[in-house]
């Protein structure tokens, strides 16, 4: 999932693939850092005939970030009864998790930029994932991937 490349000039990235459909996906990219209370990265969401991407989501150090989100699910592989869900502070960022007999975790990300501003837009992708190592693997990645050059 994590593509970070083995270049040293590759900038890091995580993508995910959905189980069912390989077309389907959500890649993390293009982090950086004004300060050390937050970091920025970007969001592209992609389904066939759909592609959607939201420049700057902002997570803060204070909240609760998405990699511990992750691996909460992870945490109950063996599955969850209802939705769960996460976003980001200003909410351009929303992932709800539910589970499926299998052993599989559907988690569904939302971007939806400019919530109160004219013109805002939403695009969602939903993404089926092995609820155990892929997605421990995942949230590992995630972590990471916000995580890069913080102390």
């Amino acid at each position: 999932m994590n593509s970070p490349g083995g270049h040293p000039d590759d900038k890091p990235s995580v993508t995910i693939r959905c189980h069912d459909t390989s077309s389907a996906g959500v890649t993390f990219c293009d982090r950086f850092s004004f300060d050390a209370d937050s970091v920025h990265y970007a969001v592209e969401l992609r389904a066939p005939g759909m592609a959607a991407r939201v420049d700057e989501v902002v997570a803060w150090i204070w909240d609760s970030d998405l990699a511990t989100f992750l691996e909460e699910l992870a945490a109950d592989y063996r599955g969850w009864d209802g939705e769960r869900s996460w976003h980001t502070d200003d909410r351009d960022l929303t992932v709800s998790a539910v589970f499926r007999s299998g052993g599989y975790a559907g988690l569904t990300w939302t971007l939806r930029p400019w919530r109160g501003g004219v013109g805002g837009w939403a695009a969602s992708v939903t993404t089926w994932l092995e609820a155990g190592e892929q997605m421990t693997s995942l949230a590992a990645d995630v972590r990471t991937f916000l995580t890069r050059g913080q102390p």
